[in-house]
């Protein structure tokens, strides 16, 4: 096997289809990561392969944590990269590539990735992420829809596609690299509240795990995502209620939201005077500590 990729197991598979939420890019809400523990907590998993993260991390930005009892070091638990494979409850096989997003070689770890994914006979590569966008949390958490195939974006429907020259994560390398190796490949987007993006949301990974249904057929428990969606809205609301400034922002983004087809190529337009995202996010930070949560 190529020197970054430490072979674990070799599971059987059937066409499985891999799902990436890499830590350390772009990921608003942490929807992108909370979809991923919620996954993984969902079903057993086994670790197929490691990755060299030596070659691949930046230890002094991703340090290990030091765990000292009375002094004592007891252990230190480094940063990892792993695939992971497990069966969801309709009895497809799901590999995950989890973990920490890499600082450098990404050329090699892209290709590398792929190699392997050819091996595994994969059918389709899915990124998942989360980026601000000027929506309001009292509407369902939306999807857009990436990828380096028109052909595949074109067989669905319901999803933001938009239009923008942005820094790319090591998923999108990924992607890219799949649909050069013959693999189908897209990226899965939450479109997160601006005035909420620095906190955890939600909703945003109950989406992520609706979408890859949608998309994939792949079937999981949300693990108690549905619980934690509805309290997020509810205490956001309460924020909310009461502050003139606030409501009318609510209700402008829930009219431009509304008037905004599903399968829109253009980003929502925000007119007149708005919250800023730090703004409301320090607020609610605010509301959280009076509420001694």
């Amino acid at each position: 096997m190529a020197d970054l990729i430490e072979l674990v197991g070799h599971p059987q598979l059937s066409e499985p289809v891999v799902v990436m939420a890499l830590d350390g890019w772009i990921d608003a809400g942490s929807a992108g990561a909370g979809a991923a523990t919620a996954l993984l907590g969902s079903i057993d998993t086994e670790v197929v392969a490691k990755f060299d993260t030596d070659a691949l991390l930046d230890h002094r930005a991703r340090r290990p944590v030091m765990s000292l009892v009375e002094g004592h070091i007891a252990r230190l638990t480094w940063p990892t990269i792993e695939l992971r494979a497990g069966i969801d409850e309709s009895g497809r096989h799901v590999l995950f590539l989890v973990g920490a997003e890499p600082d450098h070689a990404w050329h090699r770890f892209s290709t590398e990735v792929v190699a392997l994914l050819g091996e595994l006979d994969v059918r389709l590569v899915i990124g998942l992420g989360a980026y601000p966008a000027p929506v309001p949390h009292t509407r369902d958490a939306r999807l857009a829809l990436t990828s380096p195939s028109r052909t595949l974006m074109d067989s669905f429907t319901g999803f933001f596609r938009g239009t923008v020259d942005v820094p790319a994560g090591i998923q999108a390398a990924i992607e890219v690299r799949s649909h050069e190796a013959g693999i189908d490949a897209m990226g899965l987007w939450a479109q997160v509240p601006h005035y909420i993006s620095g906190m955890p949301y939600p909703p945003g990974s109950l989406a992520l795990v609706d979408g890859l249904s949608r998309v994939a057929g792949l079937t999981f428990s949300d693990s108690g995502l549905a619980v934690e969606a509805a309290s997020t809205r509810a205490r956001l609301d309460e924020m909310v209620n009461g502050n003139d400034q606030h409501e009318a922002m609510i209700r402008q983004l829930e009219q431009l939201l509304d008037a905004t087809p599903l399968d829109s190529t253009s980003d929502i337009d925000l007119a007149g005077p708005l919250p800023t995202g730090d703004e409301l996010a320090a607020e609610f930070q605010q509301f959280l500590r009076e509420q001694g949560d």
